[in-house]
């Protein structure tokens, strides 16, 4: 039987649900055209029912000369606040308060004089947007080979994009432990992040398969696919139901569902939908096929003739026989104790 079991994390977080609120309250609180900054969160249905409301994203600043401008959930850098200021571009920031965290205690490190690390994917604009508030001196890096390749000072600090894995948070922390003098690490990762990756790791380990729900241009999303990779628990990244792989999944019988922190809970829904579809479906073929099974077993019996064999003028039946069986039984247990043995 088709078993279905949902992280009890999944879905959309604090920060991408408040981003989503600003935008729909801007739209009805002003007659200007309404833009994002990039996309609003790493979701393109999202995006795309945003769109149909009035809202459109622009990927650069010059792109509009007026109008209201909302900043997205990773934030973006200082310059670029002054920039759409000084158009008379109305701002408003939707930028998620873990984020600003970051910014906040990536500033105040370079601004101490600690050589200042930004774990993180180089190319995120979470990252971007934090590396801007280090007055572009901050050093972003995404592995320890990346630290191996730096001269590193005595006096070092440390903030993260906020949803990279703790486990490899702390693998950077610990290799720089010995390297320096001193060292101030900020816990920049989202609370929400870390529940989420451990209640997608337990799931993964209880599960045949894992189907990870949300963008595919979501780092969160992708880190969670990858958390439940390395369970060796087969993982399937999806952005919607119609991506499903029924052919790859098939003959699972127990199967593991998460989703990103910007995974509208309308998609969970569809995917979960379908997916009790599919266990009916499942469970009316299973009965369908164990009638015909029983069936055919029933005939073969009444076709095949009682084997039997002559031992010391004794008549054996194979089916029949308590000393045969018991012989059988014996040799199994030893087998099996010496399996537990090896």
């Amino acid at each position: 039987m088709l078993e279905i079991l949902t992280a009890d994390e999944a879905g959309f977080c604090f920060g991408v649900e408040r981003a989503i609120n600003i935008t729909k309250n801007a739209v009805q609180d002003t007659d200007q055209k309404v833009y994002t900054l990039g996309p609003l969160i790493h979701n393109p249905q999202v995006v795309k029912n945003l769109k149909k409301s009035g809202i459109d994203f622009v990927n650069d600043i010059d792109q509009i000369d007026q109008g209201v401008l909302i900043v997205r959930t990773h934030g973006v850098e200082p310059s670029i606040l002054k920039k759409a200021t000084d158009k008379g571009i109305k701002l408003i920031d939707a930028t998620c308060p873990y984020v600003k965290n970051a910014h906040i205690y990536a500033n105040k490190l370079i601004n101490n004089d600690y050589q200042t690390f930004i774990f993180g994917d180089k190319n995120h604009p979470e990252v971007k947007g934090i590396f801007g508030h280090t007055d572009s001196k901050g050093i972003v890096i995404e592995s320890i080979e990346d630290l191996k390749k730096i001269d590193i000072k005595s006096k070092v600090g440390l903030v993260a994009q906020t949803t990279q894995s703790y486990d490899q948070y702390f693998r950077i922390i610990k290799y720089l432990i010995p390297e320096v003098k001193e060292l101030k690490v900020f816990n920049t990762i989202c609370n929400t992040t870390g529940k989420r990756q451990k209640s997608a790791r337990q799931l993964a380990k209880k599960v045949d398969a894992m189907l990870v729900i949300g963008g595919y241009n979501s780092a969160n999303t992708k880190r969670l696919a990858e958390i439940c990779s390395k369970t060796n628990t087969p993982t399937f990244h999806i952005e919607t139901v119609e991506q499903i792989n029924w052919d790859k999944i098939k003959d699972f019988n127990k199967i593991g569902i998460t989703a990103g922190a910007s995974t509208p809970d309308w998609i969970i829904k569809e995917v979960l939908e379908i997916m009790a579809e599919e266990k009916k479906d499942v469970n009316v073929e299973k009965e369908e096929d164990l009638k015909v099974d029983e069936v055919k077993e029933e005939k073969q019996k009444e076709e095949q003739p009682v084997k039997t064999v002559q031992e010391k003028d004794v008549e054996v039946d194979f089916e029949d026989s308590e000393e045969t069986t018991k012989e059988d039984k014996d040799e199994e247990v030893k087998k099996d104790l010496k399996e537990v043995e090896d």
